[in-house]
């Protein structure tokens, strides 16, 4: 998880800051626990999991509305109406991303993990890896404003892909049951969908480096 943004003097926008980097944060411990709850069809922890969706989706509509009231007040410089437009573009994006990690614990509930075979478990296990990763890159890519994080995150994002054309090609070759190979599909599009949504977070957060009213 990202270091929180310190509320300064001069940066009125550090609680903004800190409710966003929460959201990412939650977002990204949903999915690394929604990925190890399939693998080990921990059930309990799976349905505790895809209920803390209604807790993303509050602190999403809470941050949206934050930033809609300070739109309305009319009282911002021009690089603020930027990083505002900016962040309401982000904001459903990490949402998103909560509703794919809610969608990877609910197939957990189903214990998917037991009937895997090795194969498809070690693609999936590698394709949490690399998503969580991605997920956290893009969290200090917002939390720092950084510039460099999209290029790390995107060959990332390369990676990813390659692993859900591995695990098709792995579903199709007919070592699972019909059933468990459509699911399987499932979880495949989820994590690579979420590395999408990664990607277009740490090129949004670049974007945000001169709009920024921290100054960053």
């Amino acid at each position: 998880m990202a270091e929180e943004v310190p509320e300064e003097a001069d940066n009125p926008y550090a609680e903004l800051d800190r409710q966003v980097i929460q959201l990412f944060a939650l977002v990204g411990e949903a999915l690394a626990g929604a990925t190890v709850s399939l693998l080990t069809s921990d059930r309990e922890s799976a349905k505790e999991l895809a209920n803390r969706d209604i807790e993303i989706d509050q602190r999403y509509r809470a941050i949206e509305r934050l930033v809609i009231d300070r739109l309305s007040a009319g009282n911002y410089e021009p690089s603020e109406l930027s990083f505002f437009v900016g962040l309401l573009s982000m904001l459903p994006e990490i949402e998103r991303s909560g509703d794919l990690a809610e969608h990877i614990a609910r197939r957990a509930i189903r214990s998917l993990g037991v009937e895997m075979s090795p194969r498809c478990r070690g693609l999936v296990e590698r394709m949490g890896e690399v998503a969580t990763r991605m997920w956290k890159i893009a969290t200090d890519a917002y939390a720092d404003r950084s510039t460099s994080a999209y290029s790390i995150v995107e060959s990332l994002d390369d990676e990813m892909d390659d692993l859900h054309v591995t695990l098709t090609a792995e579903l199709v070759g007919g070592s699972l049951s019909l059933p468990l190979a459509i699911e399987m599909a499932l979880i495949a599009r989820f994590y690579e969908r979420f590395g999408d949504h990664a990607v277009n977070l740490a090129r949004r957060a670049a974007t945000l480096q001169t709009a920024s009213p921290n100054g960053s």
